[in-house]
C-alpha cells in the first residue's frame, strides 16, 4: 500500500464510494456526505497527500485555480495504485466503485478517469475544474459521470464545468451536469441530487 492515511469503512451493499476530499479537508470530511448519497456502500477515504500552507490537498497548485500538471499527473498514478491496493486488501470489486469528489477531490478523480487510470463504473464531480490542459484521448464509453456546479463559483465557474463536461463527452462518458444556485459550498441541494442520480444510474 502507498503510504495515504485513510479510512476505510466496510458496508451492506456492493458499491464502494471513493471519497475525495477537498482542498484543507481530510480523511473523515466525505465520510457523512457519503453515507448520506448511499447508505448502504463502503467508503474508502484517503487523505491528500500534498500539503498547502498546512492545508491538504491531492496536487500541487502554481496559484489559485493554475495546476501544477506535471504533479497532478505524478499524483493520479499514486493514487489510483492506492486504490488498486486498497481493493486488494479489504476484498473490494473495482467494477463497483464510484468516485465522489469536491474540489480539489473532483479535479484528481477527473484527472484519473482523464488518464485512464481507473475506469470509474461512476463518478459524482461536485464543483470540478479541468484538470489537464492537454489529456490522452482515453475511451470513457463504460463510465456514467454527475458534475454539480454553482452558478456563482468564483472558482469551479460553470465555464470550466462546462469544459469538463465536453472533454469527458468527447471520451464517450455519459455526462450529465447540474448547475446549482450557489458557490463553490455544497448544499442540501447537491446532496440530494447526488441520491437521486445515484440511485437512479444503472450502477452496480
Amino acid at each position: 500500500m502507498t503510504d495515504f492515511i485513510y479510512r476505510f469503512i466496510p458496508g451492506t451493499g456492493d458499491r464502494t464510494l471513493l471519497l475525495l476530499h477537498g482542498t484543507g479537508g481530510n480523511e473523515n470530511d466525505l465520510l457523512p456526505l457519503g453515507r448520506s448519497i448511499d447508505p448502504d456502500a463502503s467508503l474508502l477515504s484517503p487523505r491528500g497527500k500534498v500539503l498547502e500552507n498546512g492545508a491538504p490537498r491531492f496536487f500541487r497548485r502554481l496559484a489559485e485555480g493554475v495546476f501544477d500538471e506535471k504533479d497532478v499527473v505524478a499524483r493520479a498514478h499514486e493514487l489510483a495504485n492506492f486504490v488498486s491496493a486498497a481493493a486488494m486488501k479489504h476484498g473490494l470489486d473495482q467494477n463497483t466503485l464510484v468516485a465522489i469528489g469536491y474540489s480539489n477531490g473532483a479535479n484528481i478523480a477527473s484527472a484519473m478517469m482523464l488518464l485512464g487510470l481507473l475506469e470509474f463504473r461512476g463518478a459524482i464531480l461536485f464543483r470540478p475544474m479541468v484538470p489537464l490542459s492537454h489529456p490522452a484521448d482515453t475511451s470513457l464509453e463504460d463510465s456514467t459521470v454527475l458534475i454539480c456546479g454553482g452558478r456563482f463559483d468564483p472558482i469551479a465557474t460553470p465555464q470550466q464545468v462546462s469544459a469538463l463536461a465536453e472533454l469527458l463527452r468527447d471520451r464517450k462518458a455519459e455526462v450529465e451536469v447540474r448547475i446549482q444556485e450557489s458557490g463553490h459550498e455544497l448544499t442540501e441541494t447537491d446532496v440530494e441530487t447526488a441520491r437521486d442520480w445515484l440511485a437512479a444510474s444503472a450502477i452496480a
